[in-house]
């Protein structure tokens, strides 16, 4: 017998060379050809301003170009013969690849539509950390689906896996009300958005921070002083949440006192002092500033501005810079702070005293006399 004739699983050697030769052959061009039409397709997508070549070139990259080495090897068994085991094992195969690289096409095309809509957004890099979540919850669904086409496509009863599937859900549901709660919030965080990553928040006036983390479950607070605070979405929509950097302007109010011995021509200059101090500083609006109460030890002003960032820091800088020069300027006028005391005031009564003594010393000497 000859030896290509020979025959090994039901084939021929024969058979059996021209299916590693196509397995060959296909692998060698594919790897020719890849670089230069993967440089070529980069360069072309370079030269254009929209994202959504880039995308094709990214996906035929990682999706495309592997499928076709496995179609190569699928090409090559389709050549040979086998029994109907050997055949069918195969073909599951087959639909298992096709399905998993159709499923990578359509999961890393969500990924990207979802990204391209918020690239056009301000602050799209936080909001494509937000999103990330929100992107592994739409590709496990995906995936799901897959697998459920995958499991009908082989011949299985799908109603009753999808039936299945929705009784484990409906107990799964009741079982886990807190989890659900906290992933129903994740959404409300996302499409309404209340805060973003990077916000400062105050929480009930309780849990001060910036927001570093948002989850399915939970969120995470970089607090003021150092710790991170773990907080469940559903606690968070359902509390009052002051978003710092959703102010536009920051209204300041702030109070001085000065002693009741300053005159009056002293007291008609101070709101004039400080509106020339506010209007001198940057970023600083000036609104008003009036003598407002005589209080039990001091004539008080009560003065407003407003500060046109919601950064703290520039606020902090502004307002210390307003402090110094008012003292300074109170200084060059005379001008005395208040602070809590109480003077007393006898000298009618010292008098009043000193005069009766003097009367009972004279009258002693007279009678002596």
């Amino acid at each position: 017998m000859n030896f290509w004739d020979r025959i090994l699983f039901g084939n021929s050697f024969k058979d059996w060379s021209i299916a590693i030769g196509i397995i060959v052959v296909s692998f060698s061009l594919i790897k020719i050809l890849k670089g230069p039409v993967i440089k070529k397709l980069k360069k072309w997508s370079g030269e254009t301003v929209i994202t959504f070549d880039d995308f094709i070139v990214l996906a035929i990259e990682k999706t495309v170009i592997p499928f076709l080495y496995f179609a190569a090897i699928f090409g090559a068994f389709d050549y040979l013969t086998f029994n109907t085991r050997t055949t069918h094992i195969i073909e599951v195969a087959k639909l298992f690849v096709i399905t998993y690289f159709i499923l990578s096409l359509v999961t890393s095309a969500i990924q990207y539509a979802i990204f391209s809509f918020l690239e056009k957004q301000e602050n799209s890099d936080i909001k494509k950390k937000q999103a990330r979540s929100l992107i592994i919850i739409l590709k496990g669904v995906v995936w799901i689906l897959g697998f459920v086409f995958l499991i009908n496509n082989l011949g299985y009863n799908v109603t009753t896996i999808i039936t299945g599937l929705g009784i484990g859900g409906i107990a799964v549901a009741l079982a886990a009300q807190a989890v659900l709660g906290d992933f129903f919030s994740y959404f409300v965080i996302f499409f309404d958005r209340p805060f973003e990553i990077g916000d400062f928040i105050i929480v009930d006036d309780k849990v001060i921070g910036a927001i570093e983390y948002i989850g399915v479950k939970t969120t995470r607070i970089r607090a003021i002083s150092g710790e991170q605070i773990v907080c469940s979405n559903k606690d968070l929509t359902d509390s009052r949440v002051h978003n710092y950097k959703k102010m536009l302007r920051r209204r300041v109010v702030f109070s001085i006192g000065v002693i009741y011995q300053t005159t009056a021509e002293q007291m008609k200059k101070i709101p004039g002092m400080i509106k020339s101090i506010i209007e001198a500083t940057d970023n600083a609006t000036f609104d008003r500033s009036h003598f407002s109460a005589f209080g039990n030890f001091s004539m008080n002003f009560e003065t407003v501005y407003y500060i046109e960032s919601p950064d703290y820091n520039l606020y902090m800088d502004a307002q210390q810079k307003i402090y110094l020069e008012i003292l300074q300027d109170f200084e060059k006028e005379n001008i005395e702070f208040a602070y809590p005391t109480q003077t007393l005031f006898a000298a009618n009564a010292f008098t009043k005293q000193a005069e009766e003594k003097t009367n009972e010393v004279e009258t002693s000497t007279v009678k002596r006399n």
